[in-house]
């Protein structure tokens, strides 16, 4: 199973990633989590401290890494488009509650269109994940797809895309969707979050065809508390844990 899990920022695809994670490593599957957000949370949702947290640098920048992969350095403007990579999660991801965790980072730059040795790295590496077979990988993403190059979007099983009951949500499903597509995927499914009334959920239920919507989960205090301690919400919510469970059971037969 290859997941990217995607949306606009703050509505909850940090912690409908590290769930799910937590729900495969609980079956006893090899779990791999990449944090491909800029404003990386995924280690905090998934049970690390914040003190441990800070200690993670982050793949884009290890400097000395990125240099002996691609050859590129201050004497050299040349570097390998295609670096080494494959023994990256295995070196540098955190074991935590059965996940490991890779926190790719991101690269500073002025132009969507720089190609620099970090970029490169990071795209070969989240290319490479999508080849581990018999691994679970689930990627939290920043709202676009940009780190995704055609080749590593057509090895994903499907792009998940979390909503919130509004028009501007929703609207990102859709530019989600034509991306997607553009990319060679046909497979981006939803997950209708912060769900407080049935207004709410008859709205996404006419928004979203109903073959890509996986499921929703609801409003929950117990989430916002977990948020406010920086603890993981899978700790805090029976109901969340169950709802993301059936929406997992969904995925699975999907892929089937």
């Amino acid at each position: 199973m290859k997941l990217a899990i995607t949306g606009k920022g703050g509505v909850g695809k940090t912690t409908l990633a590290s769930t799910l994670a937590r729900l495969y490593a609980g079956e006893g599957r090899t779990v791999l989590a990449a944090d491909v957000d800029p404003d990386a949370n995924l280690g905090l949702a998934l049970g690390l401290s914040q003190e441990e947290v800070d200690k993670i640098v982050p793949i884009s920048k290890m400097r000395t890494l990125v240099e002996e992969r691609t050859g590129a350095n201050a004497a050299n403007t040349f570097f390998k488009l295609n670096p080494y990579v494959a023994d990256i999660p295995e070196k540098f991801a955190r074991d935590i509650n059965g996940v490991k965790l890779l926190v790719m980072g991101t690269v500073d730059v002025g132009g969507s269109g720089c190609v620099c040795p970090e970029h490169v790295m990071l795209k070969a590496i989240l290319s490479s994940l999508t080849y581990r077979k018999n691994d679970v990988v689930i990627m939290d993403m920043e709202a676009g797809l940009e780190h995704l190059g055609r080749g590593t979007a057509a090895n994903m099983d499907a792009f998940v895309v979390v909503v919130e009951p509004g028009a501007r949500s929703v609207q990102t499903y859709r530019s989600v969707k034509r991306l997607a597509h553009d990319l060679g995927v046909d497979r981006v499914r939803v997950v209708a979050n912060k769900l407080r009334d049935e207004a709410d959920e008859a709205f996404v239920r006419d928004a979203i065809p109903a073959e890509d919507l996986l499921g929703c989960v609801h409003y929950n205090p117990q989430i916002m508390e977990a948020d406010r301690q920086g603890k993981s919400p899978y700790d805090f919510s029976p109901q969340a844990i169950e709802e993301i469970r059936k929406i997992k059971s969904i995925l699975d037969r999907d892929e089937l």
